[in-house]
């Protein structure tokens, strides 16, 4: 099984130096302000320069207003754009109007419903992540397996939530995801970590 992996929250030149040196299928960066991992515009065009142009660019959005999309540009350098938060079927068929690569939609799982209603949406792939009422992701909590498992989306979907080393194979048995995504599980101190990122991709890539 071919599994994809993406690593997600990358911020400073450091990042990129390590993914270019084991790189994943896709990167991503959070675009939407007031995360820990949040940037702004200017840096992602700096990082994205320093990026290996085989690894695919993935922004991440949490209910931003289609109107600040629709006034900056940065969405043509970005090959996938990742709706995070609680956006609609109206949403992401006014963002098709204005961006033509892949749209995700991420989930945070604990129900059935809760997948069933993101398989509906019109989007390219979803992101299966663990539920938090408090953030919207990078929690490194595990998403419920068993549930997806149960509930296979007819979507290609991602696996995200609490994936490390230590848990990768058994996750990828047992829940037998398109791909794997991964972000605070291969930091130390909150900044990506080299040793943890090589390992994991070893282990996935083997």
């Amino acid at each position: 099984m071919n599994v994809k992996i993406k690593i997600c929250g990358n911020r400073r030149r450091e990042d990129i130096q390590i993914l270019n040196q084991y790189p994943p299928d896709y990167t991503g960066f959070i675009l939407s302000g007031g995360f820990g991992r949040s940037i702004v515009i200017g840096t992602f065009y700096e990082l994205k320069s320093y990026l290996d142009k085989k690894i695919r660019t993935v922004g991440v959005f949490v209910n931003e207003p289609i109107e600040e999309i629709k006034k900056c540009a940065y969405h043509e350098a970005l090959n996938v754009i990742q709706l995070h938060g609680e956006e609609d079927l109206y949403y992401i068929r006014e963002l098709k109007t204005i961006f033509h690569g892949e749209i995700w939609k991420a989930v945070r799982v604990r129900t059935p419903e809760d997948i069933q209603k993101a398989d509906a949406l019109p989007v390219d792939k979803l992101v299966l992540d663990s539920f938090s009422a408090v953030s919207h992701g990078g929690t490194g909590t595990l998403a419920p397996w068993d549930i997806i498992k149960e509930n296979r989306p007819k979507h290609e979907f991602f696996l995200a939530g609490g994936i490390s080393a230590g848990n990768v194979p058994e996750a990828v048995e047992t829940v037998q995801p398109f791909g794997i995504d991964l972000s605070s599980s291969v930091e130390t101190d909150r900044q990506k970590d080299s040793d943890k990122i090589k390992t994991i991709m070893q282990i996935i890539r083997n």
